[in-house]
């Protein structure tokens, strides 16, 4: 066998992972190279703390033909809309136009939503998500009180 006087006979046996022996005309596997360096990106704008918003949305009035509906409002002002309130982390337009595409849509504000009421919610916009979440139940609370049909998911 050829080689410096101190090499090792090679084994007969096939490539044995991890130890590092190779079968006559095998090569080894060329070591990766290394990647380049990313370059470096601008500073990602940090959203806003207070972005998260609440919303009500007013429903027709063919909603109360569903049971379900009338039945989580039993005293209702018939002279007040049926409405829908909800909290969301984008702007109260934008989500209101993801309900009615059908994008995590409320089936009711898909089917029977007309339009947004900022008149009941932008006293309280915008807030962060916490305060948001307590608030949503807070004000679909008080417009029952007040003798909405409110419905709040």
């Amino acid at each position: 066998m050829r080689g410096l006087p101190n090499s090792r006979p090679r084994p007969a046996g096939p490539f044995i992972w991890g130890i590092g022996i190779l079968l006559p005309g095998m090569k080894r596997a060329a070591a990766p190279k290394p990647k380049p360096a990313k370059p470096a990106r601008p500073a990602a704008k940090r959203r806003r703390r207070d972005h998260h918003n609440v919303y009500v949305i007013e429903l027709d009035g063919a909603v109360l033909n569903h049971a379900r509906f009338r039945k989580a409002n039993p005293n209702r002002d018939i002279l007040k809309p049926c409405v829908y309130v909800g909290c969301t982390g984008l702007t109260p337009e934008a989500r209101f136009a993801k309900h009615k595409a059908g994008i995590q849509a409320n089936a009711y504000v898909q089917r029977y939503g007309l339009r947004l009421l900022p008149k009941l919610y932008a006293y309280a916009n915008p807030m962060p998500y916490d305060a948001a979440r307590d608030m949503e139940v807070e004000l679909a609370i008080a417009l029952q009180e007040e003798g909405y049909a409110v419905w709040q998911a």
